[in-house]
């Protein structure tokens, strides 16, 4: 039976047999007896998304007690739940991440501790995510976006599409006539207006 340790676009943690391309955390939040979830859902305003791969290590999923490994579609899907990219094993993509999300939001490269707390303000209303307003039409979004309509997260993809959001890729179909709102935190969409271009599944270009 798949762990609870898969995250979508609205931030939720679930049991989907799926992996995805990156890893990442929120801090302590399993058992590793059990290797189950505990009531909360963060530790840690550093939310972040790392690689699947780093340097030969292996480690057992939830079979420690220093951090919870979750798992996402892509990084869009991370970054719409309110992650970002780890210092550690993507440093080149945080570096990059942080030159953009100071460029779009008009500010210096913030230390990571106070980006970190910009991002958490954004990411949450009480223990549910936070929608945010669209202004203007989605297709004046950048890629990597993600919006939502009711419980359906879509991604602004290349080429000007709009693809709906599922746990093994994205796919296409109808337009909605209208959004609920944006699930990619205001100053990470800056970010992309700025020109981060997030890793995306291979459904999303194909």
């Amino acid at each position: 039976m798949p762990l609870q340790n898969r995250v979508t676009p609205f931030g939720d943690i679930v049991a989907i047999p799926e992996r995805g391309l990156f890893t990442g955390n929120r801090g302590i939040i399993h058992d590793p007896t059990t290797k189950t979830l505990l009531r909360r859902r963060w530790a840690s305003k550093a939310w972040i998304v790392c690689s699947c791969s780093y340097k030969g290590r292996w480690r057992p999923v939830m079979g420690r007690r220093n951090w919870t490994e979750l798992f996402f579609l892509d990084e869009a899907t991370a970054l719409a739940a309110g992650h970002r990219p780890c210092f550690a094993c993507r440093r080149a993509a945080a570096l990059a991440f942080r030159a953009a999300w100071a460029a779009g939001n008009g500010t210096v490269p913030l230390p990571v501790k106070e980006l970190d707390a910009v991002l958490h303000g954004e990411r949450l209303a009480g223990r549910r995510k936070r929608l945010h307003k669209l202004a203007g039409a989605w297709r004046t979004l950048p890629e990597g976006t993600m919006l939502a309509v009711g419980a359906r997260p879509y991604l602004v993809a290349p080429g000007g599409r709009l693809l709906s959001w599922t746990p093994a890729g994205y796919v296409a179909g109808d337009v909605p006539a209208a959004f609920d709102g944006v699930l990619t935190p205001p100053s990470t969409l800056a970010a992309l207006r700025a020109g981060y271009r997030p890793v995306l599944h291979v459904s999303a270009t194909s």
